[in-house]
This record gives structure tokens, C-alpha cells and sequence, in this order.
């Protein structure tokens, strides 16, 4: 038996940005995996927002199998009149997005359209229309540690870009989080329901199992139409074991006896999905970005682990459980950000940099209570690399000293920024 304990709708951190942009643009986009708590977002607190109309918002889903036949047959019934309206699942009929287009077009309110997909629209081969121009985009990624304990917030990389190097130690002292056993917070990942209201392993363990079957079964079909799914399992178990290494499709081919270009493919809906991510190389040339190999990790630390197989985490599942905090909030802000790793010829790497204006702060994860003075031998190698442009080093460790371990690296308890 499941127990699930009743847990109100906690704040996201995408909802600052969600009630600007309806007060800017004519249509908003929030888009994510399925089961991140887009259709919540929407449903339940989209009506309260400032962009709303005193009467609320029609809202529909295309997960209604009425609704799905209506925009397939009629959509001018669900995008008409003169009402603000919220479309959930829009990815299961991306023909509809024209007739949003038209409704714009006649009628160029703020916060007419808010609209939701399990997938990444703008990658879609089936989505024709952008909306560009008439849409602002959002991504709503699993709850990070902080909008689990009810803070609506990521961690705290604004305060820690916008405070001098030195004031680092005091600001991160000042917060009131106390200690927390990483792996079991990679264990329940960020996904509203296993994270929040599942009381066990066992549960959680059903959970993701029905997650998974649900996404090959039906959400991967609306994407592309794959029959061969033990072969698209085998290569998400295998890319979930790579967790934290350069994809090398050939390699990764080879190892599910699969040919290259089909492994590209694959991957390329696993990432539309929001479940694969792919982090790219730093450089100062943004050219050379793009030609560098990436890192694979997952958008959920909870199914990367699930679909390992793995019985205890390992020190690349806390690389992601810090990954998936810092792409929240990137996606959360409406200044950019970069977020990519950076490694050398002769193999020196940072696991992550942070790219905010000109400020570059290089980020080391140590699954190690007791951080070295050897630990942060590439940050600093990173830091003479780029000079003035980049911020003292973090090292992220899971112990207890907030430190300078070095005159240009604080070493930090992760529970204490994430």
C-alpha cells in the first residue's frame, strides 16, 4: 500500500517570473517533464496572479481526451472569446499553437494565453509554430531543496554573486538551514510527489517505476513513434550510469548494441523531454562551446537512480543534485545565465561555472566530509586561467567546515548554498 500524506501546494520559484512576463507578453509558455507540478503552477495559482482578469482564466488540458479532440477538430473553441485562458499538455496537439497564433494576432492582451507542455516546443519536429514574438518561455524543473522546505527559492547564488569574495563566509554562516543527508535527497528527487508525499524507498521506488513505464509507454509516443522501447530503456539505464562523463555516443552505441545516429536521436528526446541534460564545455569562445563534448547528467536525481538500479548514491549524483539547483535558478531569473563545466586538454576540470554578466564563478562537489588543500587545485588553475573575471572558487563538500581552504577557494557545506 501507498501512503500519501496531504501536502498543500507549496511556492515555486518561477512564479515572480511567471507573473511578470503575463503582465508583458500576450502568451507565456511554462514547459518542463511531466509531473514537475506544471498543471498545479497553473491551475492553482496562475488565477491569483496580477495578469489575471477579475474573473480568472478559462482552463483547459489536453490530457481530456474532449478537450484533445476538440483543438484537434475545432480549436477556435478553446483559444476564442475574449477570456484569458490556460492550455495544459499542449504538446499533445502542437497544431493548436497556430490557432493561438491568430487569436494573438487579432488580440494582443497581456496574459491572454499561459500555456503548459510536457516538452521542450521549440525542439519539437512536429511544432511548426514558435510563437515567436507573441510568447515568453519558462521552464519549470523539479523542486529544488528549498521550494521543498517551503521557500519557493532556489539556492543562493544571487546573494552569493551580488556579496565581495571575503563576505562569502559570513553571508552563507548567516543562513538558518541546518545539516541534511544528501542522499536522501537525491534518493526522492525533486518531483512534487515522491519528494513530498511518498513516506518510503518502497513507494517511491513503485513511483518511479510507473513514471518511467508512463513516458515510454505514452509521452515519448507523442514525440516520436518508437517500437523499439527495451532497446530506448536499455539506453536510458546506460546513460543513467554515465552520470557526470562526456557523452560518447559511439561508446554509448556500442554498449546497448546500437547504431550512432539512432543514440543521437534518442538522446536528443530524452533531453526534449527535460529528462537528459546535457552540460556544455566553458570557453571564452562560444564557438568552441559547441564543438566540445558535453557531460551528461539528469533533470531528476530520483530517476537517474531509479533507472541505474543503484542501491546508494554515488559522488556524481551529488554533481546533479547541485546541477538541477543551479538550472532552476537559471531558468527562475530574467538576467542569463550560463551554467557549464570546464575542462582542459591536460585534463584539469571544474565541475561547474557559473557565467552571470561578467562574473564567472568556477564550482567543485566533493562527496567528502573533510575537504584537501589538493581539492582545489583546479579551481584555482581556472582562476589564474581567466584572471579579474573570475569570482573566489566553491567547493562543495558534506561536512561541516565553512572555511577558506585556500586564500581564493571557500570550501562549503552544500546544505549551506543549496
Amino acid at each position: 500500500m501507498i501512503i500519501i500524506r496531504e501536502v498543500k501546494a507549496l511556492p515555486r520559484l518561477v512564479e515572480p517570473a511567471l507573473a511578470e512576463r503575463l503582465r508583458t507578453m500576450p502568451a507565456v509558455v511554462v514547459t518542463g517533464a511531466r509531473q514537475t507540478g506544471k498543471s498545479t503552477l497553473v491551475a492553482q495559482r496562475a488565477p491569483g496572479l496580477p495578469a489575471a482578469p477579475k474573473g480568472g482564466r478559462r482552463y483547459a488540458s489536453l490530457d481530456d481526451l474532449d478537450v484533445l479532440d476538440a483543438a484537434r477538430r475545432d480549436p477556435e473553441v478553446l483559444v476564442g472569446g475574449r477570456d484569458a485562458v490556460t492550455l495544459d499538455e499542449v504538446q499533445r496537439e502542437p497544431a493548436l499553437l497556430a490557432a493561438v497564433k491568430r487569436a494573438i494576432d487579432r488580440d494582443r492582451r497581456p496574459g491572454r494565453f499561459l500555456l503548459t507542455g510536457s516538452a521542450n516546443l521549440l525542439l519539437m519536429n512536429r511544432v511548426s509554430e514558435s510563437l515567436a514574438g507573441r510568447a515568453s518561455y519558462l521552464t519549470l524543473w523539479p523542486m529544488t531543496r528549498r521550494e521543498q522546505r517551503g521557500e519557493g527559492r532556489a539556492g543562493r547564488w544571487d546573494e552569493l554573486l551580488a556579496a565581495p569574495d571575503e563576505q562569502w563566509p559570513e553571508l552563507l554562516a548567516a543562513d538558518d538551514g541546518e545539516p541534511e543527508d544528501w542522499r536522501a535527497l537525491v534518493r526522492r528527487g525533486g518531483f512534487p510527489t515522491p519528494a513530498l508525499e511518498l513516506a518510503g524507498a518502497r513507494e517511491r521506488t513503485i513511483w518511479f517505476d510507473g513514471y518511467v513505464r508512463t513516458y515510454l509507454e505514452r509521452d515519448l509516443q507523442t514525440l516520436a513513434a518508437i517500437s523499439a522501447l527495451p532497446d530506448f530503456r536499455r539506453l536510458m539505464r546506460a546513460a543513467s550510469l554515465r552520470l557526470g562523463q562526456l557523452v560518447n555516443q559511439t561508446e554509448l552505441g556500442r554498449d546497448v548494441s546500437l547504431p550512432q545516429a539512432t543514440v543521437h536521436r534518442w538522446l536528443n528526446l530524452l533531453e526534449t523531454s527535460y529528462l537528459l541534460v546535457r552540460l556544455p564545455a566553458y570557453a571564452v569562445n562560444r564557438g568552441k562551446r559547441l564543438i566540445k563534448a558535453p557531460k551528461l547528467y539528469w533533470g531528476d536525481t530520483g530517476v537517474a537512480l531509479h533507472l541505474a538500479g543503484q542501491p546508494e548514491p554515488g559522488g556524481a549524483h551529488l554533481e546533479n543534485l547541485v546541477l538541477n539547483d543551479l538550472l532552476a535558478w537559471r531558468d527562475g531569473r530574467l538576467e542569463r545565465a550560463e551554467i557549464g563545466y570546464w575542462r582542459t586538454a591536460g585534463g584539469e576540470e571544474v565541475d561547474f561555472v557559473i557565467e552571470a554578466g561578467d562574473q564567472l564563478v568556477p564550482i567543485e562537489i566533493k562527496a567528502s566530509a573533510r575537504p584537501r588543500l589538493a581539492d582545489c587545485k583546479h579551481l584555482r588553475s581556472f582562476r589564474s586561467e581567466y584572471g579579474a573575471s573570475a569570482r573566489a572558487g566553491l567547493l562543495l563538500h558534506t561536512g561541516s567546515a565553512l572555511e577558506w581552504i585556500a586564500p581564493d577557494v571557500l570550501a562549503a557545506p552544500w546544505w549551506r548554498v543549496l
